[in-house]
């Protein structure tokens, strides 16, 4: 199991939900890449706890808004 950080590289806004440029959320995950694999539910789940933000709702759970860093 590994250890990433999953950051917002720019700013997104849609559906009344907003992203900011920095905002980052860390994820356990068994899998090489929780951005792509079984539909982000991961790094879905960590923004809910942290935020209160709903990724897919925004149309911001993608590889275009978010940076996925392997910390360990």
């Amino acid at each position: 199991m590994s250890l990433f950080r999953i950051v917002v590289k720019q700013k997104h806004y849609a559906n009344g939900i907003k992203l900011e440029q920095g905002m980052s959320v860390e994820v356990a995950s068994s899998y090489s890449n929780p951005l792509t694999t079984n539909g982000g539910h991961e790094v879905q789940d960590a923004f809910i706890r942290k935020y209160g933000i709903d990724l897919k709702k925004n149309c911001g759970l993608s590889s275009v808004y978010l940076d996925v860093h392997k910390i360990s």
